[in-house]
């Protein structure tokens, strides 16, 4: 772990990992209602895999340090009491200091689950410095869809999960056709994570894919498509314009 510093002088803990080359750019993996634990830690590793420097910030620190919760009732009911107890503001500050802290890397992608999707999603229009938003199952997003999104968002939510009903997501596509949401048959609220019962294989795996394609496309870019004869169409249209000049250049008309 290391300490970061929020513009506030607030100070807390964050979770980082490195790629084994140089970096492609940074990924801020924002957590759930049970802190940074062993799962969020894992996601983290599993980014900078990839290529990209991964940070998670510690976003209860300002209540109570050192939070790993379990996956019982006992640990739902802790991270909820937790969450009603952050600031939204503060936690906004913490991301923010958490993508300052990985910009030298390049661009800056955040990604977010459960309660962390929505910040991510609140993330995307009130934190600088990001080059797209990625949200997994965040509950209130679909009640918040006033605002035109900053930058490109991209978000994944179980069709049966018992937190955000399918004809909120329904709703919330058609009010936002600015943003990219997929569901998935099947799955349910925290169908990312392996650890729960609710843990949906290929949903999670489909979702990683279009997660991973998301982040390269907007934080790496994608190089330019030469298309086929695409020179020799340039150059026709270049000489095209050329003879339509010499044409109009002919003086006024002779008696």
């Amino acid at each position: 772990m290391m300490m970061l510093t929020a513009a506030d002088g607030h100070i807390f803990s964050a979770y980082r990992a490195d790629p084994p080359d140089a970096p492609k750019g940074a990924v801020v993996v924002l957590q759930e209602v049970f802190g940074v634990n062993p799962h969020i830690r894992q996601i983290a590793d599993a980014f900078a895999a990839t290529g990209y420097i991964a940070i998670a910030p510690s976003l209860f620190d300002s209540i109570k340090t050192g939070v790993e919760l379990g996956y019982d009732e006992a640990g739902v009911a802790e991270g909820i009491a937790l969450v009603h107890q952050v600031d939204k503001q503060r936690a906004l500050a913490e991301i923010q200091a958490a993508v300052d802290s990985v910009r030298s890397a390049g661009k800056v992608a955040v990604v977010g689950y459960s309660w962390g999707g929505y910040l991510a999603y609140a993330a995307g229009n009130l934190v600088t410095g990001l080059a797209c938003a990625v949200g997994y199952y965040g509950g209130g997003i679909v009640d918040d869809y006033g605002a035109k999104r900053k930058v490109p968002t991209l978000l994944h939510f179980g069709e049966s999960d018992p937190l955000i009903p399918l004809e909120a997501m329904s709703q919330f596509r058609a009010f936002r056709p600015d943003v990219s949401v997929y569901s998935y048959p099947g799955a349910s609220h925290g169908f990312n994570c392996h650890q729960r019962d609710s843990y949906q294989e290929d949903a999670a795996q489909t979702a990683l894919e279009r997660t991973l394609f998301w982040i390269s496309q907007y934080v790496q870019g994608q190089a330019p498509i030469a298309l086929k004869n695409s020179g020799v169409y340039a150059q026709a249209k270049v000489d095209k314009k050329k003879k339509k000049a010499a044409a109009d250049d002919l003086g006024p008309p002779a008696d």
